[in-house]
């Protein structure tokens, strides 16, 4: 697949700085009273759990795919849990075959399917600039999409690459943002079917060379109000940050505003040798930055894990399998967070493969995968 994600700087403070939260060590219950105690205690416990599922099945259904409380809202947001997605690498005529073998690895169908295009001049040959090709509909039928609006010429010149502030003039919307506009629109009226978008993942890493925080922010402002003015009502506004802590003051000023946007992505790995970091949890990679967001940016919007992954160790083959292990328990844990997609791919750099790497790997993700958690209804 041809596309050219922003180069990734060094983790910053949102893998060492906050608590980790950690369970708490049980105390010495110590002696026969106690320990008896605690067996009749475990023994209510048991009894009246027994009496609560018998009721349940009496009563309605206990599968969140049979509970109408669990069917996803307007912005596509699960009530009873989070979607799982990925990452999929693919080149743009063989997208379907290859989240179909992801699947088969995977042991499930993905809810959603993360994809990548730039904003060159749209042509019936270039899928690169093309929202929604023929492949990702086909995908979707059954999944979801997140779509990747990059303000990128990929193989262009100088001259053909977009700025923030062109977009925000208007100056692509004839050639550009109109044509993907009215695509997205007809895609909904034919499926019924909504779309996450994103425009310019990472923007925080763009700046300056795209132009300043203000000017994202009126770019991003742009094509929303366009969109709008056109009549697309099945987009998903989906604004996604890498999530170091070192660019906050970036975060706060190219925000959009609550208006303007659905849900909050952000990106954050284990990437151990590839930056050349101490090796980091999963834990470790989400709590800072999520506990951030949700103090300085929203306490409420539905977040997304927009990519998570990590990388394995060589000398410790089991470690990714490992690291893979603790995601459920920690996904459950972060409020708000409805969605968590897994980047199955490698990032630029020497030591940076962050796809799933071997059998064990993969057993411990189809786990993950196949956590109730994980697998809401998706309508």
């Amino acid at each position: 697949m041809r596309f050219a994600r922003p180069a990734r700087r060094t983790p910053g403070d949102s893998t060492t700085t906050g608590q980790h939260r950690r369970p708490k060590a049980p105390g010495n219950s110590g002696g026969r009273g106690r320990r008896r105690l605690l067996i009749t205690s475990v023994a209510a416990t048991c009894a009246a759990l027994v009496a609560v599922l018998a009721l349940r099945d009496a009563s309605g259904p206990a599968d969140p795919a049979d509970d109408p409380k669990c069917r996803p809202t307007e912005l596509l947001e699960p009530p009873c849990g989070a979607w799982f997605g990925a990452f999929v690498p693919h080149d743009k005529s063989d997208l379907a075959e290859k989240v179909h073998a992801y699947e088969e690895n995977v042991g499930r169908r993905l809810d959603i399917v993360y994809t990548y295009h730039d904003m060159s001049a749209v042509t019936d040959t270039r899928l690169e600039g093309q929202l929604l090709t023929e492949q990702e509909q086909r995908v979707g039928e059954d999944r979801m999409l997140l779509l990747s609006w990059e303000s990128k010429w990929w193989g262009g010149t100088k001259e053909q690459q977009p700025t923030w502030a062109q977009i925000a003039a208007g100056d692509l919307d004839d050639s550009v943002i109109d044509v993907q506009a009215r695509r997205i629109k007809d895609y909904g009226e034919r499926t019924g079917k909504k779309v996450f978008l994103s425009f310019d993942l990472e923007m925080d890493t763009r700046t300056p060379d795209n132009g300043t925080p203000a000017d994202y922010v009126r770019a991003y402002r742009h094509i929303h109000d366009r969109f709008r003015e056109l009549g697309v009502d099945n987009v998903v506004w989906t604004w996604i940050i890498t999530g170091y802590l070192d660019h906050a003051d970036l975060f706060e000023k190219m925000y959009p505003g609550d208006e303007y946007v659905d849900w909050i992505g952000y990106n954050q790995y284990n990437y151990y040798l590839c930056h050349k970091t101490d090796w980091l949890s999963f834990a470790r990679t989400q709590y800072a930055t999520h506990d951030w967001i949700r103090a300085n940016i929203s306490d409420d919007k539905p977040l997304m894990l927009s990519e998570f992954g990590s990388a394995s160790d060589p000398k410790r083959p089991g470690r990714q399998a490992d690291w893979y292990a603790q995601v459920p328990a920690v996904l459950k844990d972060l409020e708000g967070v409805k969605a968590a997609l897994q980047w199955n791919y490698r990032d630029p750099g020497p030591h940076c493969n962050l796809a799933v790497a071997g059998d064990r790997a993969w057993a411990s993700l189809r786990k993950v995968a196949a956590d109730p958690h994980l697998n809401q209804p998706l309508g």
